[in-house]
């Protein structure tokens, strides 16, 4: 199946359009939280007021790295391209609704995605799980397989694979999860001649 006719597009914010610059290791030993575990999850499980605080740190250190963001390679082109032909456009991250409007802005692509489209880590349940997946399709009124989840990491590949979406892998120098992942990198850097075509 090509790419070209997909019309509804989410994707991925850090290490996706941007350049990965999280330091996940040290954000885990600042927090205190042990090296096996998933951030997020491990900060919901905290007493209210820990998780308060942590969560305020990560949010300084997110935003310092959110205004201070750079495209990935190709990230603005294939973004504007994908814009001005009309196709439905939407950001699934894990982190704050806030901070990926700040990115989008820093990265010059604030005007391509309407705010209602960009779902955080409070708008939606974080990644793996489909809910954002499936709160676009619903508010898109489309069906999750006229949709694709382009991410960088197995979260991304997992929640458009429970959501009956499509998936691509990029900006990693080898295919991870190659059951995941519909297409890769390389397709994805042709989707400009795909979407001419």
């Amino acid at each position: 199946m090509s790419l070209a006719p997909i019309r509804h597009w989410v994707f991925d914010m850090d290490g996706t359009l941007t350049i990965a610059v999280h330091d996940f290791a040290a954000i885990r030993r600042e927090l205190e939280i042990p090296a096996e575990d998933d951030i997020l999850h491990h900060l919901a499980a905290l007493p209210a007021e820990v998780a308060a605080a942590k969560h305020a740190w990560l949010m300084e250190h997110e935003r310092e790295l959110a205004v201070n963001a750079q495209a990935a390679p190709g990230a603005i082109e294939l973004v504007r391209e994908l814009h001005g032909r009309g196709h439905q456009l939407g950001i699934l991250t894990r982190n704050a609704h806030s901070l990926a409007l700040l990115t989008l802005e820093a990265i010059g692509l604030g005007d391509c995605f309407a705010t209602v489209d960009i779902l955080g880590r409070d708008e939606a349940p974080p990644k793996p799980h489909p809910g954002g997946l499936l709160h676009l399709a619903e508010q898109w009124q489309v069906a999750p397989s006229e949709m694709v989840m382009v991410g960088d990491y197995r979260f991304d590949l997992d929640s458009g694979r429970a959501a009956g979406t499509h998936t691509v892998l990029v900006n990693v120098p080898e295919n991870l999860w190659p059951e995941l992942a519909d297409w890769y990198a390389e397709d994805c850097l042709a989707l400009l001649q795909l979407s001419r075509g």
